[in-house]
């Protein structure tokens, strides 16, 4: 059953909402193991650093709106390696993260008040922002059974009882880490065009992939806007710097909305993304990190009585099924995290239909946190 989300209002982001109860505890003294968000635990590339260090003495101005175009081309070319095609530069926005990317994307393509499609379980940003906005989201389940991955059946029976102008799908995905290849892809991105709705792919966990790397929209869907980030894969939350490339129709209106809302990116930010697209060694280094902690992370939930299907494809997290324990995911998170300082986030973030089943853990920090976490939970549940 879909629901229309915009009846539930704004929520909390339980995850940041977990995040500052965690650091409270840490100033009391507390030891506390963050699994809780989407962020790598070490720095950017040492490259990167060299190259904001050297900027530093320079006045940093605006950028153009769109982005420094020494930025852009390099995207650009990215793609040229990794998708086997380059789109023109000025087809490219840098952003302030894929945050304002969202934002970006819906007033571009969308009437005030348009149905916009998401997944559930999803990023909870998805929803609040398409609320905020004035927009009407429409949730389509996916379920642990399928792999948690969308299909383009599923849009087209979703499509049929509540029409959508539009469809937010991220592959892999936040929280399930679930993707899709590239045949099932094309599939979506053909589903979408048939029935006129505009698809904004979320690639932001690109390169964080443990089989067959993850498939762009890009080369797939000429009407389709990609939102993509340096957070991820090049370890660069903070630095909120992200890009979107988008279809020759939209370009000059999402040009003009971005001065307006954020005038441009920031231009420190833009000199580390630069720096970042040169280091793909670094950033595979902490991908093969990443690998040895899913495993190790949903083996050891698994182990403990956790429900997991499998392990995910993308990203770096755990969507692990606690109703062995539980039937409330929030409180069982808060009381693990001031019982235990292990900070995870609740399921009712990112599906508020059955999210109090589940919990969201992160594997983006290293080994050792993750077994000392194992160890906590194990000893939580075992009381």
């Amino acid at each position: 059953m879909m629901t229309e989300a915009a009846e539930l209002g704004l929520e909390p982001f339980y995850a940041m909402e977990i995040l500052a109860r965690a650091k409270a505890l840490e100033a009391a003294g507390r030891d506390v193991l963050y699994l809780q968000t989407g962020e790598p635990d070490v720095p950017p590339a040492p490259r990167v650093i060299e190259a904001v260090r050297a900027a530093l003495p320079e006045a940093q101005r605006y950028t153009h709106s769109k982005g420094q175009i020494e930025l852009r081309r390099a995207i650009a070319e990215s793609y040229g390696v990794r998708h086997g095609v380059v789109p023109d530069p000025e087809r490219i926005v840098v952003t302030m993260g894929s945050s304002s990317g969202f934002i970006l994307a819906f007033l571009s393509s969308f009437a005030p008040g348009a149905a916009i499609a998401v997944t559930r379980p999803g990023y909870p940003a998805y929803l609040n922002t398409l609320v905020g906005l004035g927009f009407r989201p429409v949730e389509i389940p996916v379920t642990a059974e399928n792999g948690w991955r969308l299909s383009a059946a599923d849009i087209e029976a979703a499509h049929a009882r509540t029409p959508f102008a539009g469809l937010l799908f991220a592959s892999p995905a936040n929280p399930t880490g679930a993707s899709v290849d590239r045949t099932a892809l094309a599939e979506i991105a053909a589903s979408c065009t048939r029935l006129g709705i505009r698809l904004i792919s979320d690639e932001i966990y690109h390169g964080l992939d443990y089989g067959v790397p993850s498939a762009s929209a890009l080369p797939l869907a000429a009407d389709a806007i990609i939102i993509n980030s340096f957070s991820k894969y090049h370890c660069m939350t903070g630095w909120r710097i992200g890009w979107m490339v988008l279809p020759e129709d939209l370009v000059r209106r999402t040009e003009m909305l971005q001065q307006n809302l954020f005038i441009s990116a920031p231009t420190l930010s833009q000199i580390a993304a630069r720096a970042a697209l040169g280091e793909t060694e670094y950033a595979e280094a902490q991908r093969a990190r990443y690998a040895v902690n899913r495993d190790r992370l949903s083996r050891g939930l698994a182990s403990i009585g956790f429900g997991l299907p499998g392990l995910p494809d993308g990203a770096f997290y755990a969507y692990a099924d606690v109703s062995a324990f539980t039937n409330d995911s929030l409180d069982f998170c808060m009381r693990l995290l001031d019982e235990t300082g292990v900070a995870s986030t609740p399921g009712i973030d990112f599906d508020r239909t059955d999210g109090k089943r589940y919990l969201r853990f992160s594997f983006a920090g290293s080994p050792e946190t993750m077994d000392k976490a194992l160890q906590r939970i194990a000893g939580f549940v075992g009381r």
